[in-house]
């Protein structure tokens, strides 16, 4: 609660004047038993009507006070709890994108979403009850036991053996609450997990004819959280049952004891009244107090969680200042090693070679042997184990990442749109990207045609993930989006896989006369797509086993020879 107690730092003058209104409020509410107890002693008692009309006015003047701060804290303090919520939701999502993807994978895309929306939430439900009740609390405690203490300080005695009680029922309840909070959280992480993935894994679901599977998972993950959901309840349901009768066991020795007082002619009848309500007024402040433990695990458990992604401790990326210059053309691996943290053998092993301007560069090599590792090393998706990467002639670890980003143009494996329109999207390479420039980008992805030929053409509205379009489509988008950008660095991870082969045949041609003045990095799985390329870098378990164009390679590289072997016949080898 440290880290959210920061953040209300930035509110400190709403909250000093939220103090000073809560101040007026409950000195309003402490005088109003004074008051009805003068209206019994001086005027019930003593039949005097008048007398009874001028302090009932007073009375009235004084609630209305109490209602109109009452108001003014309500929404003081929601202002402070919604903008404490809003950095926060800020400061999450600043941090997250600065992730590695590591870090992603370390904490789980559900588990962010979770703490971004329900964690906070909790957080700001916790901030308005603490601005709202547990800062007037103390002052209508101590202002009700002084108020108590001046009517009859025998008599208060009562409350003193009450309070103790009251303290040890707050401290189980703390107690038994934090775990189930804690519980909660998880469940719901969980359940989060098992909804997204139904959601985005529906195709593969339905195709397996898993979704009686998945609905038993399902179900499982709610029932867990249902349970553990119900044990809480039932622990705040046995809150308020619970401070009511020691509250009211309270009133009734009070009467008791009062009653004789009375009889004794130490007290009189409005003074036991207005004592009764400072008791009352006591045991509600402590109920508040009460009902503040149960909420405040909870949102202890939330901002601890968001603390997590805030403290994260990560890895933190060199930068520095040099400029890369654009006229070299040329980017070399020298000895680069990489582990993935924790990794027990590297996913990269001693990798060298030179990527020259108007080149195609291919990676190809079976699965896991660390293709698209290497290209991710590039806009330093990673940071290197050992090693050097140098884009012409300054080492990337030397310049700042948007600098370095700034000159790649990267098509990853899974094609990724955003909702938005198309031209919104290819956009997101370019934000002031012209319409030629984007028409002549779509050509050469081979994407003009099927774009022109929607409802809305550039402008047709993307559904969440492209789920209007084929996967062909949205992988021409996704090279749109990075040719349009015309960087120095192009780099295609597997990015032809959902074409066929005549599109990918024609895609190609029109890159090579685009990419002339660029590196060119293909990541592929067939031979096919890599056989026309300046050179060919064959991988197998993290080494680089071979270098040279596909003839070479052909002639003198087992490794190479397979893949060939496994995918082409002897015609088209020759």
């Amino acid at each position: 609660m440290r880290k959210v107690a920061n953040y209300l730092l930035s509110y400190k003058f709403l909250i000093m004047l939220l103090f000073f209104l809560i101040f007026i409020q409950s000195i309003s509410q402490l005088f109003l038993p004074t008051l009805m107890g003068d209206i019994v002693d001086n005027g019930v008692v003593k039949g005097d009507i008048a007398y009874i009309w001028k302090i009932g006015f007073v009375m009235l003047a004084v609630a209305a006070v109490g209602v109109f701060m009452s108001i003014l804290i309500s929404h003081f303090a929601s202002k402070v709890a919604m903008g404490v919520g809003r950095k926060i939701r800020e400061d999450i999502f600043t941090n997250v994108s600065d992730f590695s993807l590591h870090e992603f994978d370390t904490i789980g895309t559900a588990s962010l979403i979770t703490r971004t929306t329900n964690d906070v939430t909790q957080v700001q439900q916790a901030t308005i009850m603490v601005l709202r009740m547990f800062l007037m609390a103390p002052f209508m405690l101590i202002g009700g036991l002084i108020m108590a203490l001046s009517k009859d300080a025998k008599l208060s005695l009562v409350i003193l053996i009450a309070i103790p009680f009251i303290a040890l029922a707050i401290l189980i309840i703390l107690k038994r609450g934090y775990p189930l909070f804690q519980g909660v959280q998880k469940r719901l992480d969980r359940l989060n997990l098992v909804f997204r993935e139904n959601l985005t894994g529906i195709r593969v679901i339905r195709s397996f004819a898993k979704g009686k599977e998945e609905r038993a998972r399902l179900k499982e993950a709610n029932t867990d959280l249902t349970d553990i959901s119900i044990k809480v309840n039932k622990l705040m349901a046995f809150t308020m049952p619970l401070m009511m009768l020691l509250m009211n066991v309270t009133v009734v020795f009070i009467i008791w004891f009062g009653g004789i007082r009375i009889d004794n002619g130490s007290m009189q009848i409005g003074d036991l009244m207005a004592f009764i309500q400072y008791v009352m007024l006591i045991m509600f402040a402590l109920m508040m107090a009460s009902m503040m433990f149960v909420v405040l695990p909870r949102a202890t458990v939330s901002a601890n969680r968001i603390r997590e992604v805030l403290e994260m401790e990560r890895l933190k990326l060199k930068q520095g200042d040099k400029r890369i210059d654009n006229g070299q053309g040329v980017l070399e691996f020298d000895h680069v090693t990489f582990y993935y943290p924790g990794a027990d053998e590297p996913a990269l092993e001693h990798i060298q070679f030179t990527a020259k301007q108007g080149e195609i560069t291919a990676v190809i090599g079976g699965t896991g042997s660390g293709k698209t590792t290497l290209v991710q090393l590039i806009p330093r998706f990673f940071e290197l184990t050992a090693g050097t990467i140098r884009l012409n002639g300054v080492d990337i670890t030397e310049t700042s990442l948007p600098q370095l980003r700034e000159k790649i143009g990267f098509v990853p494996q899974k094609s990724l749109l955003f909702s938005g329109s198309i031209n919104d999207n290819i956009r997101f390479g370019k934000q002031d990207a012209t319409t030629e420039e984007i028409i002549h980008a779509a050509t050469i992805a081979q994407a003009n045609d099927f774009i022109e030929h929607l409802p809305e053409g550039y402008e047709t509205m993307i559904e969440q993930g492209g789920a209007n379009l084929s996967g062909g489509q949205k992988q021409r988008l996704s090279i749109v989006r990075a040719l349009v950008r015309q960087p120095d660095i192009y780099i295609f991870d597997d990015s032809f896989s959902a074409l066929d082969y005549k599109t990918d045949s024609k895609l190609r041609a029109a890159l090579q006369a685009e990419t002339k003045q660029s590196i060119v990095m293909v990541v592929a799985q067939r031979v096919s797509s890599v056989m026309h390329a300046d050179q060919i870098i064959v991988l197998d378990k993290g080494k680089m086993v071979g270098i040279g164009t596909h003839e070479e390679l052909v002639e003198n590289n087992k490794v190479y020879q397979e893949i060939v072997a496994s995918q082409l016949g002897e015609g088209e080898i020759a």
